[in-house]
Parts: C-alpha cells; sequence; structure tokens
C-alpha cells in the first residue's frame, strides 16, 4: 500500500505528460519492438531448417535487423519530439510505413511469398531514407 501512495503521483506525472503523438509514437515502437524480437526468435528455432532449407535464413535476419533498428530509432524519436517539432509525426509515419514495406516484404519473400512482394521492398527502404532525411532537415531548420 505505502508503494502506491509513494508511486502514484509520480505515475500520473508521467501519464499525463505523454501526448497522443508521443504515445502512438511509443506504441508503435513497444509493438514493434516485440514482434521484431519475437519474428527474430520465430526465425532462429521454428523456421530455422524451412528458412534454410530455401536458401532465404539471410533475407530473413535483415528484416529483423531492420525492424529492430528502426523499433529502437521510434522510441529515441518520442523523446525528441521539442527538438523535432513538426516533423516528428511524418519521420514516425516513414519509419513505420519502411518496417511493414520493407520487413514486412521481406518476411514474406524469405517464407516463399509471391514474387510481387519483391518491388515492395524498395518502397519500404525509400520510407526508411525518407524518415532519415527528415530527421537531418529537422536538425538542419530548427533554431539553436
Amino acid at each position: 500500500m505505502i508503494d502506491v501512495l509513494v508511486f502514484d503521483p509520480l505515475v500520473h506525472t508521467l501519464v499525463a505528460a505523454m501526448n497522443s503523438t508521443f504515445r502512438r509514437i511509443t506504441l508503435a515502437a513497444g509493438l514493434l519492438g516485440l514482434t521484431g524480437v519475437a519474428l527474430g526468435a520465430f526465425g532462429a528455432h521454428a523456421l530455422k531448417d524451412t528458412l534454410a532449407a530455401r536458401g532465404t535464413l539471410p533475407i530473413w535476419q535483415t528484416a529483423v535487423l531492420y525492424q529492430l533498428v528502426h523499433s529502437v530509432a521510434l522510441l529515441a524519436l518520442a523523446g525528441w519530439r521539442d527538438a523535432l517539432g513538426a516533423s516528428l509525426t511524418r519521420i514516425a509515419l516513414c519509419w513505420v510505413a519502411g518496417i511493414v514495406l520493407f520487413s514486412g516484404s521481406l518476411y514474406w519473400l524469405a517464407l516463399g511469398g509471391p514474387g510481387f512482394l519483391g518491388p515492395i521492398t524498395p518502397l519500404g527502404g525509400l520510407a526508411f531514407l525518407a524518415g532519415w532525411a527528415l530527421v537531418a532537415w529537422s536538425a538542419f531548420h530548427r533554431p539553436e
């Protein structure tokens, strides 16, 4: 009971301080990070033989790597909301789109998905690049 009384004001303050954009970006980072770790483990254990037989284990690993790197970047992005201003949402959308298009298409291709997914992968890469370009643009155009 004493722990609840001591931490309740702190927790309430932290939760109240989160605006809806911050919450959405943090939620996306958490869910994409969670699924990235789960898919990495799934590929390394349950799908290992299937992916190895197809010769697509490196493709799966690339998908997991990009998903996890950009999940962490999303989490960091949420903490930079004051520094990035209006670009915050656009950057987050680019990175989420990149994860869905790039990593998502690679997961399907690694499992033998239809060939039309191949051209989707570079679109995800372009979304990643656009997000990083917006980070640089925001840093360059923000007053000191």
